[in-house]
């Protein structure tokens, strides 16, 4: 099939991890087309890409377009940002299976002719300031995800020693219990660690005291000792990520403000959405998109007027998680998605119930951000439930402070 050209030059980049291939397809003023394939000599190394970027700019081209592959992309697109030309990096699914393109040079080719043809949708790339602040956002999930799996390695090599304190404690990281486990490693026995209870527990001494009771040796004190100093040092580590990333995240505090009205929602889960989805709907245009970005849609595969599957496609994993994590909170508040999540769990089971409510809670955010509005449920008046909490020491601070006058 013939395509019929839109663009007159453009640029089709073939990235990997030590090699880019790059293909130019370039119609001249008398009519003429030429292409220009480079191999050799454009690898990824900084000079490389500085090199490539020079070229690229030189032939002026209308379009530059490669494939987001991995995270190999990014460099050399901010390269070829750094010279003004702004590429557009498409979704390897939509051009990968091509009969007869087996070669980086053909595969460069063939990106050079979509593009040329206006047939390639660039995918979203936030500027340069959220991705760099990706960065610290990735590593704290990962850092996260490191601090869990040691939490639970902790409780299971507790209940290894016959500790079992997780029996008594609905938190078994919070203060009473962790100052227990330091004075167990220290040493101290049974009776003396029971002080250390806090009184709102609602154990007895007996309960805590058995609790307590195990076959405790040094191979388990010194697990448990490794195991807590790690935990420490993660949550340590957690928290200056969190300090970076919200005074990096200073001058959007209005878009922040407004995604923590959100159930489920805290300031460190909406600057850590704010920097991946950023705050200009404009990019995405539809909620719809915006979902299908994200990879937290319903799957819509239909053929000859039956469904064929369901099932949610592959996106950006880390809004992914971060959505079903404000799904998980939300689904205990008093609001509109308790109840959805109650009418979906009896028909659709936890998980599904709990990525649907994360694909309404995105619709959400979506129009939250368009509108500059704070949320609003249609199911619990939150202004109301906080002037309720609140007005009798907002009236004393005011009489105090001389805004209102004070009784006779």
């Amino acid at each position: 099939m013939e395509l019929v050209p839109i663009h007159k030059r453009v640029i089709g980049l073939d990235v990997h991890q030590a090699q880019i291939t790059a293909c130019a397809i370039l119609e001249e003023a008398d009519g003429e087309t030429r292409i220009e394939q480079h191999q050799l000599g454009l690898g990824a190394f900084k000079k490389d890409r500085r090199a490539l970027a020079a070229w690229a700019a030189a032939l002026n081209p209308d379009e530059v377009v490669l494939e987001s592959t991995g995270i190999y992309w990014k460099s050399p697109y901010a390269a070829l940002e750094v010279v003004g030309i702004r590429a557009k990096v498409v979704n390897a699914r939509h051009v990968k299976q091509v009969p007869g393109r087996k070669t980086d040079v053909g595969d460069a080719q063939w990106l050079a002719t979509l593009a040329r043809a206006g047939l390639l949708r660039g995918s979203f790339v936030p500027p340069a300031k959220l991705r760099e602040l990706r960065v610290i956002s990735r590593q704290r999930q990962k850092l996260v995800s490191l601090l869990t799996s040691e939490k639970n390695r902790l409780h299971k090599v507790l209940s290894d020693a016959g500790i079992r304190l997780g029996v008594v404690v609905s938190d078994l990281h919070g203060q009473s219990a962790r100052a227990m486990i330091k004075a167990i490693l220290d040493g101290q026995p049974p009776h003396e660690v029971l002080h250390l209870a806090s009184r709102r527990l609602k154990a007895s001494r007996e309960e805590w005291y058995d609790a307590l009771q195990g076959e405790w040796t040094a191979s388990h004190g010194f697990v448990l000792d490794e195991l807590l100093r790690h935990i420490e040092e993660l949550e340590a580590s957690i928290a200056r990520f969190d300090a970076r990333l919200l005074s990096e995240l200073a001058s959007e505090k209005n878009a922040l403000a407004l995604l923590q009205t959100l159930p489920g929602v805290d300031v460190i889960g909406a600057a850590m959405l704010l920097v991946e989805i950023g705050s200009d709907r404009s990019v995405f245009g539809t909620p719809d998109r915006l979902a299908s970005w994200v990879g937290i849609c319903p799957g819509n595969y239909e053929s000859a007027g039956k469904r064929k599957s369901g099932h949610i496609r592959k996106g950006n994993p880390y809004v992914r998680r971060l959505l079903c994590e404000f799904a998980h909170a939300a689904r205990r508040t008093k609001s509109a998605f308790q109840a959805k999540f109650q009418s979906l769990i009896v028909r659709r089971g936890y998980q599904r119930a709990i990525v649907a409510l994360a694909h309404k809670m995105l619709r959400t955010i979506f129009f939250m951000l368009k509108r500059g509005e704070y949320y609003r449920d249609s199911a619990t008046n939150y202004e109301q439930i906080s002037v309720q909490r609140n007005a009798s020491r907002w009236i004393k601070a005011l009489t105090r402070f001389g805004f209102i006058p004070a009784a006779a």
